[in-house]
């Protein structure tokens, strides 16, 4: 009975991982969060079931290892454009410059002037 039970977790693990790689792939980050809590349920079960024979998790090792990466690149290319458009309001404010000689010279950017309408 304790195999049964094992190897139904480990199904359900299994099938978790492949919903978490579909959410990354379709880049919907919201949902991993939720898996996340179900992951942890599902790892609190599988300790539970006792023995851990190696062999029987190399397939949810790769799956888990899989995923790590495509996360890993997510948050970089997250982190990538947050920089980026950090750099693109940085430069709305004022953009610096050289001349030949080797000066600095700072272009003040677009100042936006908004009026406030009331009825």
């Amino acid at each position: 009975m304790a195999n049964d039970e094992r190897d139904r977790v480990i199904r359900a693990v299994s099938t978790l991982l492949e919903r978490e790689l579909n959410c990354l792939l379709r880049g919907d980050l919201a949902s991993l969060a939720t898996l996340a809590g179900e992951k942890e349920v599902l790892v609190a079960q599988l300790r539970a079931t006792g023995a851990i024979e190696p062999a029987l998790f190399a397939d949810l090792r790769e799956k888990v290892i899989r995923n790590q990466d495509l996360l890993d690149a997510a948050l970089h290319g997250i982190r990538r454009a947050s920089a980026r458009l950090a750099a693109y309001r940085q430069l709305r404010k004022e953009m610096a410059t050289y001349d030949p000689q080797g000066r600095k010279a700072t272009i003040p950017g677009a100042v936006l002037h908004r009026l406030e309408r009331r009825a």
